[in-house]
């Protein structure tokens, strides 16, 4: 089965290409958004008024086999307790599941619709295959998400099926 990265390629899509905004199929980002979430850090402050969480240093948040690490991030609570409604991260975003890696600036999970959105110099991997760009907004229950700003592709042939 050809990654979904190849398949882009292997669709007729260039070996390098920039765009405005590219369409991609990020089946090795799809996660099972009920999971538990785990949080590591090097400290925590709780504000019990405003329902939030900070954690910061070496943060690492794990939800399945997904894996988020930042130098920070924020956890907001929903209204039921110990129910998480969102995770904010900053400083050095990776986002990684299997073979698939992306980083950016900052990042925000809405644990409830799944949905990851990552700002600022954004950069996929998937093995040696690339995709940059300003934005990426990725649906973790379906695996499909969007690169925007000036993107630009990397397409490497031959990387395994």
């Amino acid at each position: 089965m050809l990654k979904p990265l190849l398949l882009l390629a292997v669709l007729g899509m260039p070996l390098t290409a920039m765009a405005q905004d590219a369409r991609i199929d990020f089946g090795g980002l799809s996660q099972d958004t009920s999971a538990p979430v785990s949080v590591d850090a090097d400290s925590l402050s709780v504000d019990q008024a405003t329902g939030q969480a900070l954690f910061e240093g070496n943060v690492r948040v794990g939800q399945g086999t997904m894996r988020l690490a930042a130098d920070r991030v924020t956890v907001r609570y929903g209204e039921s307790e110990g129910e998480i409604s969102a995770l904010e991260a900053a400083g050095n975003v990776t986002l990684s599941n299997g073979d698939v890696a992306a980083e950016a600036q900052e990042a925000t999970y809405t644990i409830g619709s799944g949905v990851v959105e990552m700002r600022g110099d954004v950069l996929l991997t998937q093995g040696r295959s690339t995709i940059a760009g300003q934005s990426l907004r990725i649906d973790l229950q379906s695996g499909t998400g969007t690169v925007q700003g000036r993107v630009q592709t990397l397409f490497q042939p031959g990387q395994g099926e």
